[in-house]
């Protein structure tokens, strides 16, 4: 089994020489750059199996590169930066990030992230390659085609992130079931929220905006007050 391929892509070398001593001494074959275009060149070239990513970056910065990676790659990108404001995060995450770590940062909770994030993906490549569970979940409005990962609303196919397909199918399996905000991202991100779940609230509202008739006044995901989210169950459901 060869070892999976980490894309750095940060303008501070001692950085990326941090990160990438962390990430080889868990085995893992690293390859850098601190340019933004070439990272969107290596990462067609290479084809990693999951990408570092800083915002502050030589030619064009870290938001374009997963923009125009995230058209034709569903890659694990993890944002690493200095901006931590909420605007930034949220940004970050809008454009196809997966996950965003603020720096500094503990290089060890770096490694857990990463190895989180390839855990997950491994899995869905299995499910997706071995086709084991035919499955459509329709509810009133909204389909959702677990083999295909698809969605449509009315009709319509909607564009879903990996981790926003991932949310609103763990979601719709239990519907009317409240998930609280840490137990959802452990099951969606694979590791511990550690106390900060901007990232699932922000998949979640990036959800309602592409699936929600009235994103403000949602009918298939709820905030449950004090808990978390649930998916509202309608009469007619039907699993196929």
């Amino acid at each position: 089994m060869s070892a999976n391929k980490i894309l750095v892509v940060d303008d501070e070398s001692d950085i990326t020489e941090l990160i990438a001593l962390y990430m080889e001494k868990e085995g893992f074959v690293v390859h850098a750059t601190d340019n933004g275009e070439d990272a969107i060149s290596l990462a067609e070239e290479l084809k990693p199996d999951l990408i570092i990513l800083d915002i502050s970056l030589k030619s064009i910065d870290g938001y374009e590169v997963c923009t125009k990676i995230r058209a034709s790659s569903d890659v694990p990108i993890l944002f690493v930066s200095c901006k931590s404001d909420d605007t930034d995060i949220i940004h970050g995450l809008n454009v196809g990030g997966d996950d965003y770590i603020t720096k500094p940062f503990s290089p060890s909770q770096l490694v857990a992230r990463v190895k989180a994030h390839l855990r997950r993906q491994s899995v869905f490549e299995q499910q997706r390659a071995e086709r084991e569970f035919e499955e459509i979940l329709s509810y009133d409005g909204l389909t959702i085609d677990l083999p295909a990962r698809t969605v449509h609303v009315q009709g319509t196919e909607v564009f879903l992130s990996a981790k926003e397909f991932d949310l609103l199918v763990r979601l719709a399996k239990s519907p009317n079931r409240a998930f609280a905000l840490d137990e959802l991202y452990m099951i969606v991100w694979g590791h511990d929220s550690m106390g900060d779940t901007r990232t699932l609230m922000v998949h979640i509202s990036n959800l309602r905006k592409k699936i929600e008739p009235d994103p403000a006044n949602p009918i298939y995901i709820l905030t449950v007050r004090g808990v978390g989210y649930k998916f509202n169950y309608k009469e007619g459901t039907t699993h196929v």
